[in-house]
């Protein structure tokens, strides 16, 4: 019997030998009569340069006595480590509990909410850089939410909240995040991301046009950017193309003044108005071209975020007229 495994497992072996041009190759074949006698037998394989070799099937009276794992492919073995190592990352996230402070309407579908983070300095201080999102991470719902921080990294300092737009989505976790109330707790990752890096840009005398485009609750990090301030006062062509459907949709209208008294003129433009708005109507990408007015591409920066469609259009027609696409800032 031992002698007639020994034959047919060196035949089965062979599969795996090596090319002919690596032969002449020693084998060693490790192979078990029962559970408790193992035998090792080293081959000698010829060198044949137009050999090929096959290997008939082993009888199934011989399967049935060798072990499952001897016949399993080793190829097939990293994809369990590989999804232990993926577990592994995973896990690695640390979550917050964070007391939620309120939840207001912002606009239709859009939801203003505050979280309380003054009792996590940590969590605080990873808010560093507009632009920046988290993990935010609901009681017995498995998958978490990408939220970008609406409010600027000071605010968390001063006053140890973050604040964010999020727009309620049917059958989403955002849609249940914006069912809570105050008091409700939320777990949080720590703040992410490199941000808009604003560097790029700077200083406002060599890149004195700022064009930034936002559409939908993409508005909200580029908040985070205008309230952070990056010299818009200091700069003579700063300005905001902020898309929505109509009035109705449109965020944060009552911090326009704001943003207007520190150098950013506000553009609203609108996809479907109503019979009474004079403003810019259409898509972002379109009102800008209507408009460019780029006076000096190398003195020119751009903010951009929001639908994928706009950036790419407004992209390309920034980089068309002369503008460097290193000095278009994204915060994904």
């Amino acid at each position: 019997m031992a002698h007639f495994m020994k034959r047919h497992l060196i035949s089965f072996c062979t599969t795996l030998a090596p090319p002919p041009s690596l032969l002449p190759a020693t084998v060693t074949i490790f192979y078990t009569l029962s559970q408790v006698t193992t035998e090792t037998m080293t081959v000698i394989i010829p060198s044949l340069p137009h050999a090929h070799l096959s290997a008939p099937p082993l009888p199934m009276s011989i399967l049935r006595r060798l072990p499952f794992h001897s016949l399993t492919p080793c190829h097939y073995r990293p994809r369990r480590r590989f999804a232990t190592l993926a577990a592994v990352r995973q896990d690695t996230t640390v979550w917050t509990p964070t007391p939620i402070s309120s939840i207001e309407t912002a606009a239709e579908s859009l939801f203003h909410i505050s979280i309380d983070v003054s009792s996590s300095p940590d969590l605080a201080a990873s808010h560093t850089l507009p632009g920046q999102y988290l993990q935010l991470r609901l009681p017995d719902v498995e998958k978490p939410s990408f939220l970008a921080i609406a409010s600027p990294p000071s605010l968390a300092a001063s006053s140890g909240a973050f604040e964010f737009l999020v727009k309620s989505v049917a059958g989403s976790t955002a849609e249940l995040l914006c069912g809570l109330k105050k008091g409700d707790v939320v777990e949080l990752s720590q703040a992410m991301g490199n941000g808009f890096n604003i560097d790029k840009i700077d200083p406002p005398e060599d890149y004195p046009t700022v064009l930034i485009f936002a559409t939908g609750s993409g508005i909200s990090p580029i908040r985070s950017l205008i309230e952070s301030g990056f010299g818009a006062d200091k700069r003579s062509d700063v300005r905001l193309y902020y898309g929505a459907r109509n009035l109705r949709r449109m965020a944060y209208q009552d911090r326009f003044k704001e943003w207007e008294s520190s150098g950013v003129k506000v553009v609203p433009v609108l996809s479907q108005p109503d019979d009474s708005w004079t403003g810019e109507s259409g898509y972002v990408q379109a009102a800008f071209s209507r408009a460019k007015q780029i006076h000096s591409p190398k003195g020119t920066g751009a903010v951009l975020c929001g639908q994928r469609q706009m950036t790419e259009e407004v992209t390309s027609i920034l980089v068309a007229d002369g503008v460097s696409s290193e000095k278009i800032l994204k915060n994904f």
